[in-house]
């Protein structure tokens, strides 16, 4: 299967739409549900998105097949360019995991960072009990770098990934 990353557009719109419909009960059983009033403003939203992103507050990024359907989505938000950093969120379709295709997102999305945004920093939260979501960060070279209270007041770790060539390392004391 083929697989691409691209960056949002407008046009991607429904098919994210029903990636969204299609996987809220796989995603509201890790991370907190978006609610309905996410979906019936979906539209105004998904524009506010592109715009922000022309701006550069923000760098969406989705995983499409060669159809176009929507398999996953990793994104940098929080984008600081005079500090250089951001913070990483990434879901993957339920029908999609397993074949890393998170993994090779995130990593992705690395290099984008590094080479094309001009950050020097990513930073991540994962909830306690989401092994899947460590793994991948984890795999992408990510260093745990110490506990955190999530919106939800869920426990949680937070990770940073130094894009100066270290890889996180050198918080995580492994070899990534």
């Amino acid at each position: 299967m083929t697989v691409a990353l691209v960056r949002i557009r407008l046009d991607h719109a429904p098919a994210l739409l029903a990636f969204e419909r299609e996987n809220r009960a796989f995603f509201a059983a890790r991370v907190p549900d978006r609610g309905d009033a996410y979906f019936a403003e979906f539209a105004a939203r998904h524009r506010e998105l592109v715009g922000a992103q022309e701006a550069g507050e923000i760098h969406f990024h989705l995983l499409v097949d060669a159809a176009g359907a929507v398999l996953g989505r990793v994104n940098l938000v929080g984008v600081d360019p005079v500090a250089g950093t951001a913070e990483l969120g990434y879901r993957l379709a339920e029908a999609a995991t397993g074949r890393g295709l998170a993994t090779s997102g995130v990593r992705e999305v690395a290099r984008l960072a590094r080479e094309e945004y001009g950050l020097r920093r990513l930073t991540a939260v994962v909830s306690h009990g989401n092994d899947a979501s460590r793994a991948v960060l984890v795999r992408a070279g990510f260093g745990a770098v110490g506990a955190v209270t999530l919106e939800d007041g869920e426990p949680g770790t937070a990770y940073e990934l130094d894009l100066g060539g270290s890889g996180g390392r050198e918080r995580s004391g492994t070899s990534s």
